[in-house]
């Protein structure tokens, strides 16, 4: 028999829901994905380490524990760690004298006295270490700033995982792309603007409605959306939530998959560069799905 029709049936004598049940294999899908989630936070470099932002100006700045110094890495490190110069040769580290500072994510254990960085903006950032110290250099609209993360942060070690929604198939949608590819205008924590390229728009249907939004990314390939819906400030962050979507099908249709909707770093840490929701990218749909807020954010 139909479930469906036999679902109606029962609809009248014993309150049957009208959702078809969430296959448990996509339940352990989603749940296999969140884990990673958590996993990466977790890790030497995850969110939770994040500590600090600092500006670099023109010329020497100095670094170390705090007080005096140009960049503050925390109580932790030594009173002067050493100094990065901003020139026309890019950005050099000189180290202080005694100060023990190694590169992550190589041989830790060689000493590092002078060396010429790359930033985020060149690829893969140098991160230098400190015990459990660690920072590198960012390159956010032609300005330089200096990361800071520790190993072992109070959050790190006092994050117990984050709140989810309840896993359901409703929320993963097909979608399909409308218009032509341009530039988005991406607002973010700091205050500023990016144009960032998209393919256009995406529209689907939820709850008998048609929504759209606009991702960014190129066409053919995986995009990326920064959303807000009616459940922001309440149950989720308040300057939206993030969303990856894979690249399109034969058909040039897109999956979005509200369950894996997930925080951006400024839900954990007060020196993250998040970009926030565009104007068109806030629904005035509840999406129930995916993480919850954390911490004191409502």
């Amino acid at each position: 028999m139909n479930h469906r029709f036999f679902c109606l049936g029962l609809l009248l004598l014993a309150g049957c829901s009208r959702e078809i049940p969430t296959d448990p294999a996509y339940i352990a899908e989603i749940d296999t994905w969140h884990q990673g989630r958590i996993e990466r936070l977790r890790s030497d470099t995850g969110w939770l380490t994040l500590i600090g932002l600092h500006r670099l100006n023109p010329g020497l700045n100095t670094i170390g524990a705090g007080g005096d110094v140009d960049v503050a890495l925390g109580p932790k490190a030594p009173a002067r760690v050493g100094e990065l110069e901003v020139g026309d040769l890019g950005i050099i580290f000189q180290a202080a004298e005694g100060a023990v500072v190694t590169l992550f994510g190589g041989e830790e254990t060689t000493p590092v006295t002078k060396l010429l960085l790359t930033t985020d903006g060149d690829g893969e950032p140098t991160t230098l270490a400190v015990g459990s110290i660690l920072f590198y250099v960012i390159d956010r609209d032609g300005g330089y700033h200096v990361r800071v993360k520790d190993r072992e942060s109070e959050v790190l070690l006092a994050f117990t995982g984050i709140d989810r929604f309840e896993v359901e198939a409703k929320w993963r949608v097909t979608a399909r792309l409308e218009g032509e590819p341009g530039e988005l205008m991406v607002p973010n924590a700091l205050g500023g603007q990016t144009a960032e390229a998209t393919p256009g728009v995406l529209a689907f249907d939820l709850d008998g409605k048609t929504h759209h939004v606009t991702p960014t990314g190129q066409p053919g390939n995986p995009l990326f959306l920064v959303f807000a819906d009616a459940t922001t400030g309440k149950t989720t962050y308040p300057g939206g939530r993030f969303l990856a979507i894979d690249a399109p099908a034969a058909d040039g249709s897109y999956i979005l998959d509200f369950n894996k909707a997930y925080n951006p770093p400024c839900v954990f840490t007060p020196y993250a560069t998040c970009p926030l929701p565009a104007a068109g990218n806030r629904l005035d749909v509840a999406i129930e799905a995916g993480e919850k807020t954390w911490g004191d954010h409502h």
